[in-house]
Protein backbone atom coordinates (compact mmCIF):
# COMPACT_ATOMS: atom_id res chain seq x y z
CA UNK A 1 0.00 0.00 0.00
CA UNK A 2 1.01 3.59 -0.85
CA UNK A 3 2.32 4.98 2.80
CA UNK A 4 0.33 8.07 1.99
CA UNK A 5 -3.39 5.74 2.12
CA UNK A 6 -1.84 4.26 5.48
CA UNK A 7 -1.94 7.24 7.43
CA UNK A 8 -4.68 9.94 8.81
CA UNK A 9 -6.20 11.81 6.11
CA UNK A 10 -4.83 15.22 6.30
CA UNK A 11 -8.14 17.46 4.84
CA UNK A 12 -11.03 16.90 3.48
CA UNK A 13 -11.04 18.67 -0.29
CA UNK A 14 -13.70 18.23 -2.87
CA UNK A 15 -12.68 18.82 -6.49
CA UNK A 16 -15.25 19.92 -9.14
CA UNK A 17 -14.40 19.22 -12.93
CA UNK A 18 -12.31 15.62 -13.57
CA UNK A 19 -10.79 16.79 -16.46
CA UNK A 20 -7.05 16.86 -17.14
CA UNK A 21 -6.39 18.85 -14.03
CA UNK A 22 -9.13 17.96 -11.78
CA UNK A 23 -8.21 13.70 -12.26
CA UNK A 24 -4.53 14.81 -11.72
CA UNK A 25 -4.70 16.61 -8.53
CA UNK A 26 -7.30 13.89 -7.44
CA UNK A 27 -4.81 10.99 -8.35
CA UNK A 28 -1.83 13.53 -6.34
CA UNK A 29 -4.24 14.41 -3.13
CA UNK A 30 -5.32 11.11 -2.30
CA UNK A 31 -1.68 9.57 -3.30
CA UNK A 32 -0.58 12.56 0.03
CA UNK A 33 -3.27 10.82 2.24
CA UNK A 34 -6.41 13.95 1.55
CA UNK A 35 -10.32 12.59 1.70
CA UNK A 36 -10.95 13.62 -1.95
CA UNK A 37 -14.39 13.98 -3.10
CA UNK A 38 -14.81 14.78 -7.22
CA UNK A 39 -17.59 15.65 -9.22
CA UNK A 40 -17.91 16.01 -12.77
CA UNK A 41 -21.10 17.19 -15.05
CA UNK A 42 -22.08 13.79 -16.02
CA UNK A 43 -22.33 12.60 -12.71
CA UNK A 44 -20.80 10.36 -10.19
CA UNK A 45 -21.67 6.87 -11.82
CA UNK A 46 -18.60 8.35 -14.90
CA UNK A 47 -16.11 8.68 -12.46
CA UNK A 48 -15.99 4.92 -11.48
CA UNK A 49 -12.84 4.01 -12.60
CA UNK A 50 -10.87 7.56 -11.34
CA UNK A 51 -12.22 6.56 -7.77
CA UNK A 52 -11.03 3.31 -8.03
CA UNK A 53 -7.37 4.13 -9.32
CA UNK A 54 -7.47 6.55 -6.33
CA UNK A 55 -9.80 5.98 -3.50
CA UNK A 56 -11.66 8.95 -4.21
CA UNK A 57 -15.26 9.47 -3.57
CA UNK A 58 -17.56 10.50 -6.49
CA UNK A 59 -20.16 12.66 -5.74
CA UNK A 60 -22.55 14.78 -7.27
CA UNK A 61 -21.41 18.21 -8.11
CA UNK A 62 -23.90 19.73 -6.09
CA UNK A 63 -22.31 17.75 -2.50
CA UNK A 64 -18.42 18.13 -3.98
CA UNK A 65 -17.95 20.99 -1.27
CA UNK A 66 -19.86 18.92 1.73
CA UNK A 67 -17.49 19.61 4.61
CA UNK A 68 -14.68 20.41 2.63
CA UNK A 69 -11.56 22.69 3.85
CA UNK A 70 -10.01 23.02 0.26
CA UNK A 71 -12.69 22.99 -3.21
CA UNK A 72 -11.08 22.96 -6.49
CA UNK A 73 -13.03 24.50 -9.62
CA UNK A 74 -11.36 23.16 -12.42
CA UNK A 75 -14.43 23.88 -15.28
CA UNK A 76 -14.37 25.14 -18.24
CA UNK A 77 -15.30 29.19 -17.58
CA UNK A 78 -18.37 29.01 -19.75
CA UNK A 79 -19.82 26.64 -17.20
CA UNK A 80 -19.19 28.20 -13.85
CA UNK A 81 -22.54 29.71 -14.65
CA UNK A 82 -24.14 26.83 -14.36
CA UNK A 83 -22.85 25.47 -10.98
CA UNK A 84 -25.45 24.31 -8.57
CA UNK A 85 -26.27 26.98 -6.04
CA UNK A 86 -25.43 26.89 -2.22
CA UNK A 87 -22.85 25.41 -3.91
CA UNK A 88 -20.44 25.93 -0.29
CA UNK A 89 -23.40 26.50 2.36
CA UNK A 90 -22.14 23.11 3.91
CA UNK A 91 -18.11 23.28 3.31
CA UNK A 92 -16.34 23.78 6.30
CA UNK A 93 -16.02 26.93 7.72
CA UNK A 94 -12.96 29.33 5.88
CA UNK A 95 -13.06 26.99 3.37
CA UNK A 96 -10.46 28.31 0.54
CA UNK A 97 -11.93 28.03 -3.19
CA UNK A 98 -9.22 27.70 -5.88
CA UNK A 99 -10.02 28.65 -9.67
CA UNK A 100 -8.31 27.02 -12.19
CA UNK A 101 -9.80 28.47 -14.89
CA UNK A 102 -9.38 30.95 -17.93
CA UNK A 103 -11.05 32.46 -20.78
CA UNK A 104 -10.54 31.00 -24.24
CA UNK A 105 -13.44 33.39 -26.28
CA UNK A 106 -12.60 32.10 -29.26
CA UNK A 107 -11.34 28.16 -28.42
CA UNK A 108 -14.39 27.78 -26.21
CA UNK A 109 -16.06 29.85 -24.23
CA UNK A 110 -17.55 32.57 -26.47
CA UNK A 111 -18.08 36.00 -25.37
CA UNK A 112 -18.45 36.84 -21.54
CA UNK A 113 -19.92 40.15 -21.11
CA UNK A 114 -18.77 41.12 -17.96
CA UNK A 115 -14.94 40.42 -18.53
CA UNK A 116 -15.06 42.08 -21.86
CA UNK A 117 -17.48 45.08 -21.32
CA UNK A 118 -16.38 45.27 -17.38
CA UNK A 119 -12.52 44.56 -17.64
CA UNK A 120 -12.89 41.92 -14.48
CA UNK A 121 -10.41 39.61 -14.38
CA UNK A 122 -11.58 35.51 -15.00
CA UNK A 123 -11.47 34.65 -11.75
CA UNK A 124 -12.76 37.78 -9.93
CA UNK A 125 -16.06 37.05 -12.82
CA UNK A 126 -15.86 33.63 -11.20
CA UNK A 127 -16.09 35.02 -8.04
CA UNK A 128 -19.11 36.50 -8.59
CA UNK A 129 -20.73 33.58 -10.16
CA UNK A 130 -20.28 31.62 -7.63
CA UNK A 131 -21.06 34.31 -4.46
CA UNK A 132 -17.36 32.88 -3.28
CA UNK A 133 -13.87 34.60 -2.71
CA UNK A 134 -11.53 32.35 -4.57
CA UNK A 135 -7.87 31.78 -4.74
CA UNK A 136 -6.27 31.48 -8.83
CA UNK A 137 -3.97 28.45 -8.57
CA UNK A 138 -2.80 25.99 -11.42
CA UNK A 139 -4.73 27.83 -14.75
CA UNK A 140 -1.22 28.09 -16.13
CA UNK A 141 0.18 24.54 -15.06
CA UNK A 142 0.43 21.67 -17.45
CA UNK A 143 -1.92 18.97 -15.93
CA UNK A 144 1.03 16.22 -16.34
CA UNK A 145 3.25 18.15 -14.65
CA UNK A 146 1.12 17.93 -11.49
CA UNK A 147 2.00 13.63 -12.02
CA UNK A 148 5.43 14.08 -12.92
CA UNK A 149 7.51 17.33 -12.39
CA UNK A 150 6.51 17.83 -8.76
CA UNK A 151 10.02 17.92 -6.49
CA UNK A 152 11.08 18.39 -2.55
CA UNK A 153 11.52 22.22 -0.80
CA UNK A 154 15.02 22.46 -2.44
CA UNK A 155 15.19 20.63 -5.10
CA UNK A 156 17.08 23.35 -8.07
CA UNK A 157 14.87 22.07 -10.42
CA UNK A 158 11.61 22.61 -8.22
CA UNK A 159 8.76 24.34 -9.84
CA UNK A 160 6.77 27.51 -8.82
CA UNK A 161 3.50 28.28 -9.28
CA UNK A 162 1.50 31.68 -9.07
CA UNK A 163 -0.93 32.15 -6.60
CA UNK A 164 -3.53 35.16 -6.20
CA UNK A 165 -6.60 35.81 -4.02
CA UNK A 166 -7.77 38.56 -1.59
CA UNK A 167 -8.69 36.31 1.43
CA UNK A 168 -4.63 36.16 2.96
CA UNK A 169 -5.79 33.30 5.11
CA UNK A 170 -7.47 31.15 2.15
CA UNK A 171 -4.07 32.02 0.14
CA UNK A 172 -1.95 30.81 2.82
CA UNK A 173 -4.04 27.07 3.12
CA UNK A 174 -3.56 26.98 -0.71
CA UNK A 175 -0.08 27.98 -0.81
CA UNK A 176 0.74 25.06 1.41
CA UNK A 177 -1.04 22.72 -0.43
CA UNK A 178 0.79 23.19 -3.63
CA UNK A 179 3.88 23.36 -1.57
CA UNK A 180 3.14 19.59 0.21
CA UNK A 181 2.27 18.92 -3.67
CA UNK A 182 5.83 19.59 -4.78
CA UNK A 183 5.78 23.19 -5.83
CA UNK A 184 6.98 26.25 -4.71
CA UNK A 185 4.60 29.25 -4.68
CA UNK A 186 4.76 33.02 -5.55
CA UNK A 187 2.05 35.39 -4.68
CA UNK A 188 0.48 36.94 -7.42
CA UNK A 189 -1.32 39.76 -5.25
CA UNK A 190 -5.06 39.84 -5.13
CA UNK A 191 -7.83 38.83 -7.61
CA UNK A 192 -7.69 42.07 -9.20
CA UNK A 193 -4.33 41.65 -9.81
CA UNK A 194 -4.71 38.29 -11.59
CA UNK A 195 -5.18 39.23 -14.93
CA UNK A 196 -0.84 39.01 -14.96
CA UNK A 197 -1.41 35.07 -14.59
CA UNK A 198 -3.91 34.47 -17.44
CA UNK A 199 -3.55 33.41 -20.71
CA UNK A 200 -0.95 34.95 -23.21
CA UNK A 201 0.60 36.42 -20.17
CA UNK A 202 5.08 35.89 -19.67
CA UNK A 203 3.87 33.41 -16.75
CA UNK A 204 1.19 31.22 -18.21
CA UNK A 205 2.56 28.19 -18.75
CA UNK A 206 6.28 29.04 -17.39
CA UNK A 207 8.05 25.47 -16.31
CA UNK A 208 10.78 27.85 -13.83
CA UNK A 209 11.39 28.41 -10.57
CA UNK A 210 10.69 31.31 -8.07
CA UNK A 211 12.68 33.96 -9.34
CA UNK A 212 11.69 33.46 -13.14
CA UNK A 213 7.85 33.47 -12.30
CA UNK A 214 8.31 36.82 -10.17
CA UNK A 215 10.13 37.94 -12.86
CA UNK A 216 7.68 37.06 -15.28
CA UNK A 217 4.23 38.39 -13.65
CA UNK A 218 6.14 42.03 -13.33
CA UNK A 219 6.42 41.69 -16.87
CA UNK A 220 2.70 41.14 -17.68
CA UNK A 221 0.90 43.35 -19.63
CA UNK A 222 -2.94 44.08 -19.11
CA UNK A 223 -3.73 44.45 -22.20
CA UNK A 224 -5.99 41.82 -23.52
CA UNK A 225 -4.83 41.08 -27.49
CA UNK A 226 -7.40 40.15 -30.05
CA UNK A 227 -6.95 36.55 -30.54
CA UNK A 228 -8.00 36.40 -26.87
CA UNK A 229 -10.98 38.58 -27.13
CA UNK A 230 -14.66 37.70 -27.98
Amino acid sequence: MDPGRARRADMKIGIIGAGNIGGNLTRRLTALGHDVSVANSRGPQTLTELAEETGATPVRAEDAARGAEIVVVTVPLKAVPDLPSGLFDEAAEGVAVIDTGNYYPRQRDGRIVGIEDEGVTESRWTERQIGHPVIKAFNGTYAQDILDRHRPAGDPDRLALPVAGDDEAAKRKVRALIEELGFDTVDAGGIDDSWRQQPDTPVYGLRAGTEAVTKALAEASPERKPEFRG
